[in-house]
Parts: structure tokens; sequence; C-alpha cells
């Protein structure tokens, strides 16, 4: 494993937290970031018995100060920066005629705002290390509905702030895409579907099967499976990928 330092933000849970696990075969030092320290520390001892060496920072990125605060406790342990991949950020599914300017600012302040300060607090460093950067977004970016307008209009302002970091990453040497996941099993979803299978007198399994069906999918996708991307995204070999915005969604989207 050569000496290369991964940023995993979101890494408490879900896809951040499988991606972290899944970089550890790969990087040698990765930093953790996420709210839930408790959640982190697990992460973190994952991470270790993969064989890297795990850093816990737990942050609130949707302040402004967090973003340089992050970068410089990553420099001051591993002394670089190769990657930095910006997964945290949930964006409640709220109707768009219900949602109130709070809740688009906290979904804004994290998600768009928390990985564009991110980003360009870290890229000195990425400058340097000819290191690459990936955006979380979402499918919803494609498809914008009334009843989860935030998620799809902020899925959508991802996919156009990674375009303009890669645009200035093939100046600067630094390589910046972004994934668009489908429907994933993760704990929030879970924790979504046990929430909504009694108002809608169904049981919890009934209420499981149903969604993939609506999205003409055979089945919700895993974390581990984007974790994959995720780290290809990042390695060697998908070096000339830039600028790219990628789907891994078991067909949810049927245009060309």
């Amino acid at each position: 494993m050569s000496q290369s330092v991964a940023i995993v933000t979101g890494a408490s849970q879900g896809i951040g937290r499988a991606t972290a696990i899944r970089l550890a075969r790969d990087f040698s030092g990765l930093v953790l970031v996420a709210r839930n320290r408790a959640h982190l520390e697990e992460t973190a001892k994952a991470v270790g018995a993969a064989g890297a060496e795990a850093l816990v920072h737990d942050a609130d990125l949707s302040q402004a100060e967090a973003a340089q605060a992050v970068v410089d406790k990553a420099l001051a342990r591993f002394g670089r920066i190769d990657a930095l991949l910006n997964i945290a950020g949930a964006v409640p599914q709220i109707d768009l005629f219900e949602m109130t300017d709070a809740q688009w600012e906290g979904g804004l302040a994290l998600k768009l705002h928390g990985a564009r300060r991110l980003t360009i607090a870290a890229w000195p460093a990425l400058k340097a290390a000819k290191g690459s950067v990936v955006l979380m977004s979402g499918n919803s970016a494609l498809f914008p509905k009334a009843p989860y307008a935030a998620v799809g209009t902020i899925n959508a302002a991802i996919v156009a702030l990674a375009k303009a970091f890669s645009d200035r990453g093939i100046t600067d040497g630094v390589q910046v895409n972004s994934v668009l996941p489908g429907p994933v099993m993760t704990g929030r979803r879970r924790s979504y579907l046990q929430h909504w299978a009694p108002l809608h007198d169904m049981t919890v399994e009934e209420a499981t099967a149903k969604f993939p069906k609506e999205a003409g999918i055979a089945r919700y996708g895993e974390p581990e499976e984007i974790a994959e991307l995720m780290a290809f995204l990042v390695s060697p070999g998908a070096r000339w990928m830039t600028g790219s915005t990628l789907r891994m969604d078991g067909g949810e989207v049927k245009s060309v």
C-alpha cells in the first residue's frame, strides 16, 4: 500500500461508512468526518481492522469554519491529502409547497456548501498530490419532483459544482467526478420505511418491496456497491476520467 491519504465525509453511516472501509484497502491513512463521533469511532475500528490508520474528526460541515479545520487536522497528522470524497449531506424529503426556508437552507449548507468549502480548502494539498475528488449527488438530480424538490435541486447543483471544479482541475491536475446513486438500503432508508409503512397500512416488508417495483428496479442497492465505484474513481485506473457524472442505480433511470 502506497503512502496516501483520503478524507471521507459522512463516514459515520451508510455509503460514507462503507466507502471509508473499502478505501482502507488502498489508502494508508483515512480522515473520517461526520457529526456523530461515537459512530465515527466504530467506522475507525473497521478501517483499522482493514489495515489503514484512521483519524476521527467530528464536525458539522454546514458551519463555515469546519472545512479548514478538517484540512488542517488532516495535514497535521498525515502531511498530505490525495483524495477527498464528499458524501455528507442528508436533505429532507418534503413537498415543494411545504418545505420551509430553514429546511432549504439546511440542505444547501451541508450538502452543497459543505462540499464546496471543503474542496476549496483541500485544493492546494490535492493540487500538490495530483489528487482526486468525488462529490456525491443522486438520481433525483435528473428528475426533480414536487414531493422531494429540495433533494433534486441540491443534487443537480452538486453535479454542476463538480463540473466547475473539474474544469479548474484540468489546469491544476486534480481529478473531479460526481456520483449519482439510485435507491440504496442505508440505515436512514430503513428508518424511513419503518415510519412510512404504518402510515399507509403496510408492513415494513411490504413497503420495502413496494419502492423498488415502483422505481422499475430489481432491488435496492447496497452501500458497499456504491463504495466500490467510489474506490474506482480515486484509483489510478480511473485517472483519465474527470468531469464525469456516473450513475449506479440498478437501471432506475430509463432514458438514454
